[in-house]
C-alpha cells in the first residue's frame, strides 16, 4: 500500500494550537490531482500543501496548494510552513528557498534562532499589488452581519485586490471587528450579483492603528468559516496601504485569530518597485504532527 508522508505545523505563531494549522506532504510524486484535492478535504485545514520536484532545478520544489475545495495559485501561510518544514529537513540553500507555483516563483529566507533552530520563514509575495472591482458598502456588511455604518470608507471602499491571490480587503471600526459573523445566504447572493468575483469571495476585514492591524478573514463559500492567519491577505494589505499612504517602504504588524481562540501574528513589509507595490510576510512556526496517508 502507498504512503505518503506529511508534517502538519501551526503557522505565525510561536507556540502550539495558535496561529494557523497545515497539513504538508513532504513527497507527494504519485498522487493524482483528485487525490491531492481529497487529501485536502480530509485534513480539513486551511490548505494543505503537496511537495513535488521542481520543473527548474534552479529552484526547490513545485508546491501545490489546496484548500477544501479547490487548488489556489498562492497562499501565504501554506508557502511559509511548507519553508519551514523543508528547512528542517535541510532542503534549502543558504537560507533560500524558491518554491515553483501557479501564480509564480515564489522565494523565502528561512529564519533561525541564535542556535541554528529553524523557527520561521518569510516569503515574497510572487506579483505587485493589482486592484480590481470595488463593492458595496450594505452588500459587505450584510456578509458579515454588520452595518454599513461599521464599514470605514476614508482610506477606500471594500476592494478587490491581490498580490497572487484576490481578497477583498475591507476596513472596518475597531469595535466592529469583533462583531462580524458571516452569513453564507447574503456571500452566496453577493457572488450572484457581481459576476466578476467569479463565485469566490475571501473577505479580509481589518482595523487599523498606524502599523498595529487587526484582521478577521471569511471564505465560508470555499470552506473556511473563519481563517486564524492569511498570509497572502495580510501581504495584499501591507502593499494596499503603502500604495495609499505614499512613501518607498513600510512596516506593518497584523495580529489575526484573536475571535477563534487561535492567535496569531504576521509580519508584513512592503515596498515600492518600478513594476508597483510588492510585499513580504513572515512569523514563526511549531511543529505538531507527524503521519503519513494510506492510499
Amino acid at each position: 500500500m502507498p504512503r505518503f508522508p506529511y508534517e502538519t505545523v501551526d503557522v505565525f505563531t510561536d507556540r502550539p494550537f495558535g496561529g494557523n494549522p497545515l497539513a504538508v506532504f513532504t513527497d507527494a510524486r504519485g498522487l493524482s490531482d483528485a487525490q491531492m484535492q481529497a487529501l485536502a478535504a480530509e485534513m480539513n485545514y486551511s490548505e494543505t500543501t503537496f511537495v513535488l520536484p521542481a520543473d527548474d532545478p534552479a529552484n526547490d520544489a513545485r508546491v501545490r496548494i489546496f484548500h477544501r475545495t479547490a487548488e489556489m495559485p498562492f497562499a501565504g501561510h501554506p508557502n511559509v510552513g511548507t519553508a519551514y518544514v523543508l528547512a528542517r529537513h535541510g532542503r534549502d540553500r543558504d537560507g533560500v528557498l524558491r518554491f515553483e507555483q501557479k501564480a509564480g516563483l515564489v522565494e523565502i529566507a528561512v529564519e533561525r534562532d541564535p542556535a541554528g533552530s529553524v523557527t520561521g520563514a518569510v516569503i515574497a509575495a510572487p506579483q505587485p499589488l493589482s486592484l480590481g472591482m470595488e463593492l458595496p458598502n450594505d452588500e459587505i456588511a450584510t456578509c458579515v452581519g454588520l452595518s454599513r455604518d461599521d464599514i470605514a470608507t476614508a482610506a477606500h471602499k471594500p476592494v478587490q485586490a491581490s498580490v497572487g491571490v484576490k481578497f477583498v480587503l475591507t476596513q472596518v471600526a475597531a469595535e466592529a471587528l469583533a462583531r462580524a459573523t458571516p452569513d453564507v445566504a447574503a456571500f452566496r447572493k453577493l457572488v450572484r450579483l457581481h459576476g466578476d468575483l467569479a463565485g469566490r469571495l475571501s473577505l479580509f476585514l481589518y482595523a487599523r492603528d498606524g502599523g498595529s492591524i487587526r484582521a478577521r478573514m471569511f471564505a465560508p463559500l470555499a470552506g473556511t468559516w473563519e481563517d486564524p492567519a492569511t498570509g497572502s491577505a495580510s501581504a495584499t494589505l501591507g502593499a494596499l496601504l503603502l500604495s495609499l499612504d505614499g512613501g518607498d517602504k513600510a512596516a506593518f504588524t497584523i495580529t489575526q485569530g484573536v475571535e477563534m481562540g487561535r492567535p496569531s501574528l504576521l509580519k508584513v513589509t512592503s515596498w515600492r518597485a518600478e513594476d508597483g507595490y510588492h510585499s513580504r510576510v513572515g512569523g514563526n512556526c511549531t511543529p505538531m504532527f507527524r503521519g503519513e496517508a494510506l492510499l
